[in-house]
């Protein structure tokens, strides 16, 4: 009911629409969000590849094989968001002279993300979180930060950027 109400109020006062992630300038990124969401592809991919290692699928597995999927697609959609956010709203003219192949780096990991979503391929994600590392590594230098490699504690236990937070 209030709603409805308001939105008939729109229809006469044309109320203007707003969105967000970062047009506010809270100055808040990280790229772990990126890198973990092309860690749960890679993860995805792995328990796919164990399902299609079975001479048939039950039921449940079909099921589990149509969630399994539907969360790579999920993951590989945060990735792209994720990766233009932080281009778009963080990246500007000082970080891109000092880091010149951030445009094409960008291109590059939409370009791989949705290879990666297209196919149950291992080597189409781990291309996509090389680049996603990358992308990591120039973010934290263009904040003045060192970073790391490091594997990740849990599966699928790849290497990622982190960044060295000291206090």
């Amino acid at each position: 009911m209030l709603y409805n109400l308001i939105q008939k109020l729109d229809e006469k006062v044309h109320f203007s629409t707003v969105s967000a992630h970062c047009d506010i300038p809270c100055k808040i990124y990280d790229p772990i969000h990126a890198q973990l969401a092309t860690l749960t592809m890679i993860r995805m991919v792995d328990l796919l590849n164990e399902l299609q290692n079975k001479s048939e699928l039950s039921i449940n597995d079909q099921a589990q094989f149509l969630r399994l999927v539907t969360q790579k697609e999920t993951h590989g959609i945060q990735v792209k968001k994720e990766i233009t956010v932080i281009w778009g709203d963080f990246i500007k003219a000082p970080q891109l002279e000092k880091f010149p192949e951030i445009h094409s780096l960008v291109h590059s990991i939409m370009l791989e993300t949705s290879n990666a979503k297209q196919r149950i391929s291992k080597e189409a994600t781990l291309s996509l979180l090389a680049k996603v590392n990358r992308f990591a590594e120039i973010f934290w230098h263009c904040k003045g930060i060192q970073t790391y490699k490091a594997q990740c504690p849990y599966p699928p236990e790849q290497d990622l950027i982190y960044p060295v937070l000291t206090s």
